[in-house]
């Protein structure tokens, strides 16, 4: 980066294919959207029809404000504005069905919304959707034009292969395929889902048109337009006709749904007896004392399994993602957040041995999950004994990460060899793991980080530490 750029900022990698602005963060660390001449008449429709407004008012859309700072490209720049700063970044292949269908229908909500004043969203990028107070909210102030008597939306496409498509492999198939969102990062294609979706879903209108109709004519136009030497016109599509396709995709999101199936981990704490009712009331009140102590900003709850911790800390007024390996987990958490009112919470599917890497272009478009802004502390709770015996992590590996990944603190729970769930774990295996004692354990971690405070859970062989990072600490 040269002189110059550091002066103006840095220009953020997932923004650059949209001509009408991009996103960056100025020198002073805030985040802002530059908006090009082109978009001008555009954004004034938005602004001045009362369209952003009744987004914002509804929680639709981020709201910005518009600001007399630097621009990043003063050769281009119209308008800079600056928008609500998000809690946390997440992409569509990590989120819980019930949030990939709530960024639907936001979507959708949108676009409705949007013709009522006369616009139109020129894309439908499950990207443009972020979780932002408990609530999955449009990002993309530019994707709004003004719409044309019969242009057809061309969004369409992209709304099935980013929602539509993956909402219908979960429901019909398996909770897993949410995954082909971080493999196809411009949807899963419909020839795709249409392979994969058993015959039963062509008994529903929606799917059978949306879904395979809409695959088999993809291929039908493009072997048409092919053998053809002129430009194969474009459809029309009337205002009325249009509402009629946005409530037919919205019905048919709305009939989705996810039959969570049986999972190891799901009924974590119902089914297994790890802890004495004593012994976990304990662990919850030694964790939210320590909270209380340091009084963290943002918290990341690693293996958070069904967020009973996660929400925990929630409830003290502190946004918290939650992470977790499990999808069927991670989509209780989800039900249970939505049952009891948190919306400081964000649950997330990722497996820490396997995380979200850099993807798109230059692997610098979605950002990899240990990149993003880093909370100021870890909870690894009931976790280590699964990835030093269940998946071979070093010691060393955990420490060196986790320093990296917290601006301060972390709270680890140490679950030693002799504790039940690490006895089962090696019932059938043989022990190679000599080093898993509580000795090793401290000898990587005090390497990064100071031991504040240590406590046994009664009744149990666990141990809860509070650490502060030595990068932090004042010794």
């Amino acid at each position: 980066m040269t002189r110059a750029d550091r002066k103006r900022g840095k220009r953020l990698a997932a923004s650059f294919r949209d001509p009408a602005g991009f996103v960056f963060r100025g020198p002073d660390g805030v985040l802002y959207r530059q908006v090009h001449p082109s978009y001008a008449p555009h954004y004034q429709h938005l602004m001045k029809s009362g369209l952003y407004t009744r987004l914002v008012k509804e929680g639709l859309l981020i709201p910005h404000e518009e600001v007399d700072a630097p621009a990043w490209d003063e050769s281009r720049a119209w308008r800079i504005l600056r928008p609500e700063p998000l809690t946390f970044l997440s992409y569509p292949y990590e989120w819980p069905f019930a949030l990939l269908k709530q960024a639907a229908l936001v979507t959708l909500r949108i676009q409705t919304l949007a013709l009522e004043y006369g616009m139109v969203l020129k894309d439908a990028s499950a990207f443009n959707v972020q979780w932002h107070r408990g609530r999955m909210v449009w990002i993309d102030t530019l994707s709004f034009e003004i719409y044309q008597e019969g242009q057809p939306w061309e969004a369409y496409r992209q709304f099935c292969q980013h929602f539509l498509a993956p909402l219908a492999l979960m429901a019909y198939r398996d909770g897993r395929l949410r995954s082909l969102l971080r493999v196809h990062l411009d949807g899963v294609p419909l020839d795709l889902a249409h392979t994969l979706l058993p015959w039963r879903s062509r008994l529903r209108w929606g799917l059978l048109f949306h879904v395979h109709m809409h695959a088999l004519a993809q291929h039908w136009w493009m072997r048409k337009a092919q053998s053809r030497q002129d430009v194969v016109p474009r459809a029309r599509l009337r205002r009325a006709a249009l509402l009629g396709l946005i409530q037919s995709l919205e019905a048919t999101v709305q009939r989705l749904h996810w039959r969570l199936p049986k999972s190891a981990w799901s009924a974590y704490y119902t089914t297994q007896h790890h802890y004495s009712p004593q012994a976990f009331a304990f662990k919850e009140q030694t964790l939210r004392q320590w909270v209380q102590d340091v009084r963290p900003r943002t918290v990341w709850d690693l293996g958070a399994n069904v967020g009973h911790f996660s929400r925990l800390v929630g409830r003290m007024g502190i946004p918290t993602l939650a992470v977790d390996a499990d999808p069927v987990a991670v989509e209780r958490h989800q039900q249970r957040i939505a049952e009891e009112g948190v919306t400081n919470v964000l649950p997330l599917w990722i497996d820490l041995t396997n995380p979200s890497p850099g993807l798109g272009w230059n692997h610098r478009e979605r950002m990899a999950f240990w990149e993003r802004e880093p909370p100021d502390m870890l909870l690894a709770l009931a976790l280590v004994h699964h990835l030093v015996i269940g998946n071979h992590l070093p010691w060393w590996a955990l420490a060196e990460q986790w320093h990296r990944a917290t601006r301060r603190w972390l709270v680890v729970e140490f679950v030693p060899k002799d504790d039940p769930q690490v006895r089962l774990m090696l019932r059938h295996r043989r022990d190679i793991f000599s080093d898993y004692t509580l000795d090793a354990f401290l000898q990587a971690f005090e390497r990064f980080f100071h031991v504040r405070a240590r406590r046994p859970i009664p009744e149990t062989m666990r141990e809860l530490f509070l650490l502060e990072s030595r990068s932090c600490s004042s010794e």
